[in-house]
């Protein structure tokens, strides 16, 4: 316990290591080649079997395992589930390498879900570890050098197919070699005291109750709680203020604070839009590499997909980060913001979807990701607003599920060979009409909304 005070102190240890196994886990060099790879002499699939039977397993897994694996995350304290995670990470790319039926891409499928699900314990590991003041800072460098990973694994990726320097396999090895890397560094993250949910911090309970805790302390001579001349807790009162809460305590509080933060209707439109968006985000994101197979079949446009992931995480970063800067009444504009670029990421859609040409389609896909990752950006900034940590955590967890279950439904009807089967050229038709349906639904809202009265619902969470 006063090592667990000595890291909580001394903040960077843990966020220097969380930030090494952040790059290293995301610098995937072979994915923007995947269908490339799946469907050329190395694997020998169709694009069939890849867009049909392969690519919806993942929206399957993800859904069914989120639910556990984000309470098994909290119940375990994170680090657990941060080390399972980089194993799930580097079984996928070994599967990969050496399989090649479709039964086996299906349970790389699967893989890949479980590891996406466990990205929770990655994003609230550091909280657990770090004191307040310090979660901006930890928080921006988490999710920075996890845009540099990928960024890295794009722009490797393309160098190493443009002038030819590894094959396909040889570069699933490298990959391979940079997941044990991650893997290894895991294994030192600090070991977690304390949860949001199951494993909390007395004082969290309500002010009044820290309060009159601290009273008392004091009152039988609780002064020795703090060492001297270091303001740190000692080993036995440190253990006092963690308390262990069951399952069903967690499950009630959840749905308790649920029913809260939903109650407000400018937090339940934010939401809506923010899992209807996520899942045509995610839809396009999952099968554009099929679109740019078909608008260009040539192998010597294919070699470009790294340099356009590349392109589009930084664009992508930058909007985003230009997001903070601006001066703009979100809770009064905010709806006819995301419907307004909402119509635009249609219009890329459609545009992507009828186009002939390669450059226009990646053009196309890196506005697409860039709005995005905008309005997802403002989305998060207003529903966070005025949420504590485990709501927003809880509201996070619930978007995203809501999200999946919306995915699902569409991979199960439009993509799934069970279903409907489509081609990729009628799917990217339905994902830009979903869109442009989000757009409607929001611009009329927005333009209703400036009807009401500014300021008309007052919800603090």
């Amino acid at each position: 316990m006063i090592r667990q005070a000595h890291i909580r102190h001394n903040w960077k240890y843990p966020t220097i290591l969380l930030c090494i196994y952040g790059f290293f886990s995301t610098v995937r060099p072979l994915e923007p080649f995947l269908i490339p790879f799946l469907t050329g002499p190395d694997k020998n699939l169709t694009t069939e079997q890849v867009n049909n039977q392969i690519f919806p397993v993942w929206t399957y897994s993800y859904l069914s395992v989120l639910v556990p694996v984000f309470l098994l995350t909290d119940w375990l304290r994170y680090m657990p589930v941060v080390v399972f995670q980089c194993v799930m990470l580097f079984i996928t790319p070994a599967v990969l390498l050496w399989t090649a039926s479709v039964p086996a891409m299906q349970a790389m499928q699967f893989f890949c879900g479980v590891v996406t699900a466990s990205d929770v314990a990655y994003f609230s590991y550091i909280y657990s570890v770090i004191d307040l003041k310090r979660y901006r800072k930890a928080t921006s460098y988490s999710r920075s050098v996890q845009l540099l990973g990928y960024t890295v694994g794009s722009v490797l990726g393309q160098l190493l197919v443009s002038f030819d320097l590894m094959s396909y396999n040889n570069i699933l090895v490298f990959t391979l070699v940079l997941t044990a890397i991650a893997l290894l560094t895991s294994f030192f993250l600090p070991m977690p005291q304390k949860s949001m949910f199951f494993h909390r911090k007395r004082g969290r309970q309500t002010a009044a109750e820290q309060s009159n805790t601290i009273n008392a302390s004091l009152e039988d001579g609780g002064g020795e709680m703090v060492e001297s001349g270091e303001g740190e807790p000692d080993a036995e009162n440190l253990e006092e203020s963690i308390v262990t809460q069951s399952c069903g305590q967690v499950l009630l509080q959840l749905w308790r604070d649920f029913r809260h933060c939903y109650s407000s209707r400018q937090l339940l439109y934010w939401s809506v839009w923010w899992a209807m968006a996520t899942c045509g985000y995610n839809q396009t994101v999952n099968y554009v590499q099929v679109l740019w197979e078909h608008v260009q079949p040539s192998q010597n446009f294919s070699i470009y997909n790294g340099g356009v992931e590349a392109v589009s995480n930084l664009l992508s970063a930058a909007t985003a980060y230009g997001i903070g800067f601006t001066e703009v009444r979100w809770e009064e504009w905010g709806e006819l913001a995301l419907g307004g670029f909402s119509g635009l990421s249609a219009a890329s859609l459609f545009l992507m979807t009828f186009t002939g040409n390669i450059w226009v389609c990646y053009s196309g896909y890196i506005i697409f990701k860039s709005l995005y990752m905008t309005l997802i950006t403002i989305a998060m900034y207003q529903i966070a607003a005025d949420l504590s940590m485990e709501r927003y955590a809880l509201v996070f967890g619930s978007n995203t599920f809501g999200a999946l279950a919306l995915q699902t439904i569409i991979t199960s009807v439009v993509v799934d060979s069970r279903g409907l089967g489509l081609a990729i050229i009628p799917q990217f038709t339905v994902y830009s009409s979903y869109f442009l349906v989000i757009s409607v639904v929001f611009l009329l809202r927005g333009l209703f909304n400036k009807d009401e009265t500014p300021g008309s619902e007052e919800h603090r969470f």
